[in-house]
């Protein structure tokens, strides 16, 4: 009997498949394919028609994937595009339909919790004071870990896909971070957190991050065993910005380590890392290239 497991996490820029043995665990498969889904997301309509059927794609071709390795058990998962969209269930009920995934909307706190389960499994401080955050294309989520242990957490409405097509421009988006930034230290010291956040090791986890660290790696084959635990001071991430924001995007792609399908969102992804150092006074951040889809695995359990 194979042991072969999958999960799936549909977020609102990228969709992502992992296919593991257990006992022992190894990567069978890692596939992302960008979709979008949250691109022209509106609020009277929600998912747009163009972004369902790109993503409806994304998961067909992850079904044949998953039947090809004779896949026993899966957890797939949907987040912030979904959970906030008048027909995200229609689209759900869709997929489960033309594809036989049944997707599981998660909310920001599980969210949460499953990027730090992944992020801890790779991670050389696991059992330090850790201040998590996972930028993603609808939200970004924070996260105040001790021993592996969340002590507090909170989704904010500040995704790269949000931002950047829900603001005019760097000053707009920059200040919509740092409002929801100001509001969370709020909370924070509410909780009595505040020192400890600022006390704990800043790690990022997704898209912008690791694209982050592909560029300062200059990588051209990306390369997750390079990027996790690769540190990025404060002075490097601004010198990036300050590269990358006079490009169009057309010129970021000539960029090393930038991903297709992000020249347009890694301004505003800057813009969350950027502000959150900032806001906090943190001086380094930590990478990590597991998140939501690593903590999603390591739940799955297999056919007995």
């Amino acid at each position: 009997m194979t042991d072969k497991v999958a999960a799936i996490d549909l977020g609102t820029n990228t969709a992502r498949l992992l296919i593991a043995t257990q006992a022992p665990y190894r990567q069978v498969l890692l596939k992302r394919i960008i979709t979008r889904l949250g691109g022209g997301f509106t609020r009277e309509v929600g998912l747009s028609p163009e972004a369902q059927e790109r993503s409806l794609a994304a998961l067909k071709e992850f079904a044949a994937d998953m039947a090809g390795h004779g896949v026993v058990r899966l957890r797939a998962v949907a987040t912030s595009a979904v959970r906030d969209a008048k027909n995200g269930a229609d689209f759900c009920r869709r997929v489960l339909e033309e594809t036989g995934i049944a997707l599981e909307v998660i909310d920001g706190g599980e969210e949460a919790m499953l990027t730090l389960r992944g992020v801890a499994s790779i991670l050389d401080n696991k059992d330090e004071d850790l201040a998590v955050f996972d930028v993603g294309g609808g939200s970004t989520e924070y996260t105040l870990a001790a021993a592996r242990k969340p002590l507090f957490s909170r989704s904010l409405p500040i995704g790269v896909v949000r931002l950047t097509e829900g603001k005019v421009g760097v000053a707009e988006m920059e200040d919509k971070i740092r409002r929801e930034l100001t509001a969370l230290r709020d909370e924070l010291s509410a909780e009595g957190l505040a020192d400890r956040f600022k006390g704990a090791t800043l790690v990022g986890t997704a898209g912008t991050a690791t694209t982050l660290a592909a560029i300062d790696l200059g990588m051209t084959d990306y390369d997750y065993k390079k990027v996790n635990n690769h540190t990025l001071p404060l002075a490097k991430v601004e010198a990036m910005f300050h590269r990358l924001l006079p490009l169009t995007p057309q010129e970021r792609l000539q960029v090393p380590g930038l991903e297709p399908g992000r020249e347009d969102l890694i301004i505003a992804g800057i813009l969350v890392v950027l502000t959150t150092m900032r806001e906090f006074g943190f001086a380094t951040f930590k990478v990590s290239d597991s998140g939501v889809l690593e903590g999603l695995i390591l739940g799955v359990q297999a056919a007995p």
